[in-house]
């Protein structure tokens, strides 16, 4: 591989032959050398979860000039595990790694759960510097188009311009246009506060077995916070929201530091 150029690392949870990973490969490819290592088959609501009870399995699927591209077996944070482990190890780390593109929006609460966003932060964990792309339209044959120029900008934003705190990375989520004209512009925002209702469905199978199948709704506590991600896909407008990997809750650990002892 020629690192001469700006390497980035590509993966997400939709799997290695989902339309929004190509799309987002194409546009990595436009800036820099990319190398990309995606599940085997979608893993979505993988959260942060690893495999090690069970062996792992990468194989090459396509390369070109500055491009590989890997089909694995673990979980969207095994494969960033595995790249930086066997790819970079023994060199420079990325300049960028990018998750996605998802299918399916990564918003408020749902940045937890999600595969997509965990694998970005399994990145900035390491030091690099991630993004994590979603659109909210689960289609597998959703239109990508109209937000090229979007990743662009945001993409070259941090790597050209260094804009990500250390411990910070982002969490990019497109709403859904029909067009590139209805794409308002990109608003840095925070993350909605709300929670998922589950609920689970019972159902019978063919054998007149009872099975579960999960579903449920998103329950936003605040529509009308105009600096929400929520409120600004309703908008029209691109999501960021910068996300910590620090979590500790500093006021409430002075005051537990006087009560517990």
């Amino acid at each position: 591989m020629n690192f001469s150029r700006p390497i980035i690392f590509v993966t997400n949870d939709d799997g290695y032959q989902a339309r929004g990973i190509h799309v987002l490969i194409e546009e990595m490819r436009k800036i820099g050398t990319v190398i990309a290592i995606a599940p085997r088959v979608g893993r979505s609501g993988m959260s942060h979860a690893i495999t090690f009870s069970e062996p792992l399995r990468l194989r090459k699927v396509e390369s070109a000039e500055h491009f590989e591209f890997y089909e694995f077996s673990g979980t969207p944070v095994d494969c960033v595990k595995m790249g930086l482990d066997k790819f970079f190890k023994t060199t420079i780390k990325p300049d960028l790694l990018v998750s996605g593109i998802n299918h399916g929006s990564n918003a408020s609460i749902c940045s937890i759960y999600s595969g997509t966003v965990s694998a970005a932060r399994e990145g900035a964990i390491n030091g690099v510097p991630s993004i994590a792309f979603s659109l909210t339209d689960f289609h597998p044959d959703a239109d990508f188009e109209p937000y090229r120029t979007h990743i662009q900008t945001i993409a070259r934003a941090v790597i050209e311009k260094n804009t990500l705190p250390e411990n910070v990375f982002l969490n990019v989520n497109f709403p859904k246009v029909e067009n590139a004209e209805d794409l308002r512009e990109i608003r840095v925002c925070r993350q909605t506060k709300g929670v998922w209702i589950e609920e689970f469905d019972r159902r019978t199978d063919p054998q007149n077995v009872d099975y579960f199948w999960l579903m449920g709704h998103f329950d936003n506590y605040e529509p009308n916070a105009e600096d929400s991600d929520e409120y600004c896909l309703k908008q029209k407008h691109t999501a960021v929201v910068p996300l910590r990997i620090e979590t500790t809750d500093n006021e409430a650990l002075v005051k537990l530091q006087k009560i517990i002892q």
